[in-house]
């Protein structure tokens, strides 16, 4: 078997990037009935909080016949001393594919990924959360079809979930991805600079404003998270003053008429998005979190090398 690790989405090619897509998209219309995993055995490694991903990861191994071994945030020897690599190595002698959320850097995940036995995929760093977005683009494409010419509006911090939205969004032809973020919370200037190359290349476009001046009214989507994300904080006591005008309301909703709202959850209602938005009938957020475990089934094929 091939492995590929899915550390950045930076990383991945156009086409396997829409394949991944068109793949969740058949798991999310019922396609389970190939165990393309049988025999294979995933680890599950987070050191912090997860309903969604881990569960995803965890139902897709079982669903298409992988045996899982899971580890918690201090099951593994990296907390007395071992290098991760090291980890990683010892690992690779054992399983097919490691799921690792640790929270830290993407250069801890490159290190896991340091061999070429078993695959390694980021269920979430401090950089980027790219089944995030896969899951992400899996709802859109259920919900719209095709992703060309999209337009999406996404408010409120820049964090993980927003980068990995911006590495992918641009890669499919005219699509619009406006971000509206607090100024000192903003997207990674990096992060930045590689989303724009990627909407010069394929004639979509992203912008980042500091306001909510001037909103777009041709919205498809309406995107926010929570104010304070997992393994973050903020440095200033104030900062909840900062992200008030960034909420999403019914207001902000009027972004498109036919605009639906989607949320990474979980989500505080009445800090980020009114309970109105959530709970209301535009709402996708619910069917975005399941559409986690038809994207995660199609990581796993991918980077056991199985992917139809």
């Amino acid at each position: 078997m091939a492995r590929n690790h899915l550390i950045s989405l930076a990383d991945i090619p156009d086409t396997d990037l829409y394949r991944l897509v068109d793949r969740g998209a058949r798991f999310a219309s019922g396609a389970w009935s190939d165990k393309t995993l049988d025999g294979a055995v995933v680890g599950v490694y987070f050191r912090a909080t997860s309903t969604r991903t881990r569960t995803a990861f965890s139902s897709a191994a079982l669903r298409l016949g992988a045996r899982l071994i899971t580890y918690g945030p201090h099951d593994l020897q990296v907390n007395t001393g071992e290098t991760t690599a090291d980890t990683g190595r010892v690992l690779a002698g054992m399983l097919d594919a490691l799921v690792a959320r640790t929270v830290g850097g993407v250069e801890e995940l490159r290190a896991l990924a340091s061999q070429d036995r078993m695959a390694v995929v980021n269920a979430m760093a401090a950089q980027e959360h790219p089944t995030q977005a896969l899951a992400d683009l899996t709802a859109m494409a259920g919900h719209f079809g095709d992703l060309a010419g999209r337009r999406v509006l996404y408010m409120g911090e820049g964090n993980n979930t927003a980068a990995a939205l911006a590495l992918a969004l641009p890669r499919y032809p005219g699509t619009e991805l406006h971000l509206r973020t607090p100024k000192r919370y903003a997207l990674d200037p990096e992060i930045l600079v590689r989303a724009k190359d990627l909407a010069a290349q394929h004639g979509s476009t992203i912008i980042e404003q500091h306001d909510t001046v001037d909103m777009p009214r041709n919205a498809d989507v309406v995107y926010t998270t929570r104010w304070q994300t997992t393994g973050t904080s903020k440095d200033s006591p104030d900062w909840r003053e900062e992200f008030v005008p960034f909420r999403v309301d019914e207001a902000v909703m009027e972004a498109g008429p036919d605009a639906v709202f989607m949320h990474d959850l979980p989500a505080h209602r009445g800090d980020e998005v009114t309970a109105a938005v959530l709970d209301g009938p535009r709402s996708i957020a619910f069917t975005q979190a399941e559409a986690k475990m038809h994207s995660a089934a199609a990581v796993l094929e991918w980077s056991l090398g199985v992917l139809p």
